[in-house]
C-alpha cells in the first residue's frame, strides 16, 4: 500500500511538471502575435490595433526571454501560484476550480448512467444460451464506432431541436445535464459492457463457480459469493484504464453542449492564447486522472485483496 502511495505521488510530481512544461512550450510555438490575440479577446476584433497589443505585451511580460519566463513560471509553480488570466486578470486557481467542479459533475452522472446500462446488459450477454447476446455486442459495436462528438450532435438535433424535451446547451437546471451525461455515459458504456461480459463468461465457467453450484447454492447466493467480486476486479481495472477516453469525452462534449466546465473552459482559452489558463486547466486534468487512477487502485485492492501481493 505505501509503494503504491508512494508511487503515485512520485508520477503525479512527474505528471504536474511534464505537462506544465510541455503546454508552455507549445504555446509559445504557435504561430502568430500572442499580444495580439489576448488583446483581441480582452478588447474586441475591431478595437485591435499594433499599439494595443504593444501594451498587453509590455504589460503581461510576454517580451521575456522563454528561458526567463519559463523560470518565473516554475517557481510560482512550487508556490502554488498558477497565477492570472491574461485575457479577464482573474487568479487562474480560482477560473479552474470553478470549471473543474462542474466537469466532476458531467463525470459523475455519465459514469453512474454508464454503470446502470454497462452492467446489467453486460450480465444479460454473458447468461448461457441467451440470443440476445449477439444483438447486445453488435449493438455496442455500432455505438462504438462513432465518435462521441456525433452522437452529442445527434442529440441535439433529435432531443433538443426536433423534439423540444431538453435545451440545446447552457448550464442551470437538471434538464441541461441530461443530454450532456447520456452522451458520455453511452460512449463509455459501449465499451465497459464488453468487459463486464467478458469477465462475467470467464467467472461463470470457472471451477470454483460450478463447484458451488454442486454443493447446493442457489443461483442468486452463487453470483452474491462467487461472482461479484471477481466479476468487479477487472470491470474496474477497466474504468482506470478508461479514464483517458472520459477525459478526452469531457472536454469534446462541454464544447459542444456549452458546459462550463474545464474542456469548455480550456477551448476557450486556446483560442484566445491565455497561457496560464491553458497551463492551469490541463494541470487540474493530469492532477484528476493520477488521483482517480490512484483511486482506482485502492478501490482492486479492497475489492480483492489477494492484489497487494501481485
Amino acid at each position: 500500500m505505501k509503494a503504491l502511495l508512494l508511487k503515485r505521488l512520485l508520477q503525479l510530481i512527474t505528471v504536474v511538471w511534464g505537462v506544465g512544461t510541455l503546454t508552455f512550450v507549445l504555446m509559445r510555438s504557435l504561430p502568430g502575435d500572442m499580444a495580439y490575440r489576448i488583446a483581441a479577446s480582452r478588447y474586441g476584433q475591431d478595437n485591435v490595433n499594433s499599439e494595443a497589443a504593444a501594451l498587453v505585451r509590455e504589460e503581461l511580460g510576454l517580451n521575456q526571454h522563454p528561458l526567463e519566463a519559463y523560470w518565473h513560471w516554475l517557481t510560482d509553480l512550487l508556490q502554488f501560484n498558477l497565477g492570472n488570466s491574461m485575457v479577464s486578470g482573474l487568479p487562474v486557481i480560482e477560473s479552474v476550480q470553478h470549471m473543474l467542479g462542474h466537469s466532476m459533475l458531467l463525470a459523475f452522472a455519465g459514469l453512474m448512467v454508464s454503470i446502470l446500462i454497462a452492467i446489467p446488459l453486460g450480465l444479460l450477454s454473458a447468461w448461457r444460451g441467451n440470443p440476445l447476446d449477439s444483438v447486445l455486442m453488435g449493438l455496442s459495436s455500432a455505438i462504438r464506432a462513432i465518435p462521441v462528438f456525433v452522437i452529442g450532435v445527434l442529440f441535439v438535433l433529435l432531443f433538443a431541436l426536433h423534439w423540444g424535451w431538453f435545451p440545446v446547451a447552457g448550464y442551470g437546471s437538471f434538464a441541461h445535464l441530461v443530454l450532456p451525461s447520456v452522451t458520455l455515459a453511452l460512449s463509455l458504456a459501449a465499451v465497459s459492457n464488453r468487459v463486464v461480459r467478458d469477465a462475467a463468461k470467464q467467472t461463470f465457467r470457472a471451477a470454483f463457480y460450478q463447484f458451488s453450484k454442486v454443493k447446493g447454492l442457489s443461483a442468486w447466493q452463487t453470483f452474491h459469493r462467487h461472482g461479484v467480486r471477481n466479476i468487479a476486479v477487472p470491470v474496474v481495472a477497466f474504468f482506470g484504464i478508461q479514464l483517458v477516453s472520459m477525459i478526452e469525452g469531457i472536454v469534446m462534449i462541454e464544447s459542444l453542449f456549452s458546459w462550463p466546465g474545464i474542456g469548455h473552459g480550456l477551448a476557450h482559452a486556446i483560442f484566445a492564447r491565455d497561457i496560464p489558463v491553458i497551463q492551469g486547466a490541463a494541470l487540474a486534468m493530469g492532477v484528476v486522472f493520477v488521483v482517480l487512477n490512484t483511486l482506482v487502485d485502492l478501490l482492486c485492492l479492497w475489492i480483492d485483496p489477494r492484489g497487494v501481493e501481485q
